[in-house]
């Protein structure tokens, strides 16, 4: 927990009461993300520094845990309460009151309650365990494994504990000394208006321990890069440029902490035939004019190999599209999209002799069949009657 905590009202920022529901605090935090994001108004330094606001106050509100610190810790240090100045409270702690004597000393007491804000004043504690770094990665896959999801392995590079020196930055044989300054807790205390809060130590740097002789292939950090496969499996339905988070698969964690979280930036390959649309694929399907015309039945390649027939009504026209349903995308519930297959009137590049025959005595046969005459009437009528000729 963050001292700061207590100097802020994390619910004036999100502009919702102490009893709002997880819902509410998550609807306001999105209408303001989208309102104040940087990317709305670049150069705007007031907006920005409102967005961090925004997203801090979120941060804490949307976790119940933090939640309920942050909430406990305001309400000790509300005023009138055993406040110091600057944390609203108006007054600060009388000299002569201990606060372990008024909240216990126990594991369970009021240092403890904070989250570590302040040093209880005896002894050192141990380094606390530290969560493993974020990692991101790029994955580029086709289309047709985009459809159905895939499991693809992924190398990675990232920081580890060392494997000569297992983490202890001290050199094979010897063993780092508990850090007299801090008392191995990597912490120390800095007096501030009676209280002591807690800062990382400067002689350890908040490792707890001291090295006399280091790691040579370390360097003493006790940190090194490694490589690694893991196996990330990429979603049904995944679009292009989608950001896969796969939990605990980022750098490993330090004294027994949780491990990092990968995120994976997705490429899907375009198609040769099929196209996305949303949760539907579509097709461009050629067909004869005597198709069109007359009607008929077409074959159609559908995603994920097989094929459709597709009956085309007589006096189709270029441009339509029919839906062919349960062939598209898989949905989150588990449901398909449609196949859109739209109608191209393919017109023959090359005729024969008996092709260009048969076309002009069509032509003679529908000689009562014009039509642009209902183009010609709406110009007519919206730009007058002037002539021309090209």
């Amino acid at each position: 927990m963050n001292k700061d905590w207590l100097e802020k009202d994390f619910y004036a920022i999100l502009g919702v009461n102490k009893g709002a529901t997880a819902e509410s605090i998550k609807k306001e935090y999105r209408a303001l993300a989208r309102k104040l994001h940087p990317d709305k108004s670049p150069g705007d330094a007031k907006a920005e520094e409102r967005f961090k606001q925004v997203s801090e106050a979120y941060d804490v509100l949307s976790d119940p845990a933090k939640r309920s610190e942050y909430d406990e810790a305001r309400s000790m240090f509300a005023a009138g309460g055993y406040g110091s100045q600057g944390f609203g409270g108006g007054r600060t702690t009388p000299s002569n009151v201990n606060i372990e004597d008024l909240f216990g000393a126990d594991a369970g007491g009021f240092g403890d309650f904070l989250g570590g804000i302040f040093n209880r004043g005896r002894g050192g504690r141990a380094p606390a365990p530290r969560r493993g770094q974020d990692i991101e990665s790029e994955l580029t896959i086709s289309f047709d494994d985009a459809l159905d999801g895939v499991t693809v392995p992924l190398r990675l590079s990232s920081e580890a504990a060392c494997g000569s020196c297992h983490g202890t930055g001290a050199q094979a044989g010897t063993v780092p000394q508990v850090c007299a300054a801090c008392q191995g807790s990597g912490q120390i205390a800095r007096n501030a208006g009676g209280f002591a809060f807690s800062e990382t130590c400067s002689t350890c740097r908040g490792r707890g321990l001291i090295v006399d002789d280091p790691c040579t292939v370390c360097r003493g950090s006790g940190r090194g890069m490694s490589t690694r496969t893991v196996q990330a499996r990429i979603p049904a339905g995944v679009r292009d440029g989608a950001r896969i988070k796969l939990r605990a698969k980022g750098t490993p964690g330090e004294r027994g902490g949780p491990a990092g979280d990968l995120f994976v930036l997705v490429h899907v390959t375009a198609h040769l035939v099929f196209t996305r649309k949303g949760d539907s694929i579509a097709i461009t399907v050629p067909v004869t004019f005597t198709e069109a015309a007359l009607g008929g039945e077409v074959v159609v390649p559908t995603p994920r190999g097989g094929n459709v027939t597709l009956k085309i009504p007589g006096g189709t026209t270029g441009g339509r599209t029919f839906r062919i349903r349960g062939k598209g995308i898989v949905k989150k519930d588990g449901t398909f999209g449609d196949l859109l297959a739209t109608v191209d009137i393919a017109v023959p590049q090359n005729l024969s002799g008996a092709a260009k025959e048969a076309l002009a005595a069509y032509s003679l046969a529908t000689t009562d069949h014009d039509p642009r005459k209902d183009l010609r009437a709406l110009a007519g009528a919206s730009g007058g009657d002037a002539a021309g000729s090209a």
